[in-house]
């Protein structure tokens, strides 16, 4: 009953306010979709990566001793853990046959510490091209929480002159309906700017803090895998 009623008096507000005040509620309107469609969208996409980086966490400690043996079928599943191995597996085989290369004993080939640190620094610009894949399009929720109060803020003034020039003109029915069109506009737009905006500032603050998150994890994930590796071929 009660999202019936203010459905009604939403739509009611919105063919009673003019040429002006119905633009500024399709603004608005077009405002809510767009949060809804990236906010819907942002939580899917960072709730699957955690699942998919948990699930792939636990898949490579029972195989922790043969990394670079390791072949990883991502079944077009990208995320951060997959693509920080690949990268560490990729940079580790490069270096090791450089080093088998120059070295003078073929049969035994070492990391030094100089190429721990390389492969350190490599991955680490993975694992920001990673965030910034999955934090991409994440600031239209911010800009749709300054947004949208103002432009409610815009509907509310507009609404109220609106009123006031249909006082202005006397008491016809044609400024009644004036008065009523722009006092409805005035309330209503007020209530839609700040309904968006509490939801798109609460959903940032949780996507930022998902995401922040997510690459401590991944940074983790990557020292625990240095670590290993360097386990396996450091010289004794």
């Amino acid at each position: 009953m009660i999202l019936l009623a203010t459905s009604h008096a939403l739509f009611s507000a919105y063919f009673q306010s003019d040429f002006f005040g119905k633009c500024i509620f399709m603004a608005l309107f077009a405002l809510s979709i767009t949060c809804w469609v990236v906010l819907i969208f942002k939580i899917k996409q960072v709730k699957r990566a955690k699942q998919l980086c948990e699930a792939f966490d636990r898949a490579l400690q029972k195989n922790k001793e043969q990394l670079l043996n390791l072949n990883v079928d991502q079944k077009g599943a990208s995320h951060p853990f997959s693509q920080v191995f690949q990268m560490v597996k990729q940079k580790t085989v490069e270096i090791l046959n450089k080093n088998h290369f120059f070295a003078e004993d073929k049969e035994h080939v070492y990391l030094t510490r100089t190429d721990m640190e390389l492969i350190e620094s490599y991955v680490l610009t993975t694992i920001s091209s990673e965030m910034k894949r999955i934090e991409k399009n994440l600031y239209i929720l911010p800009m749709i929480v300054t947004l949208a109060p103002f432009l409610g803020l815009l509907g509310t003034v507009w609404g109220i002159l609106v009123a006031f020039s249909g006082m202005e003109a006397g008491a016809s029915v044609t400024s009644n309906t004036e008065i009523l069109g722009g006092l409805s506009t005035a309330l209503v737009t007020t209530v839609v700017g700040l309904l968006i905006a509490i939801p798109a500032l609460v959903s940032s603050s949780w996507l930022r803090n998902s995401c922040r998150v997510l690459a401590s994890d991944t940074e983790d994930f990557l020292y625990k895998i240095l670590t290993a590796i360097e386990l396996q071929y450091r010289k004794p």
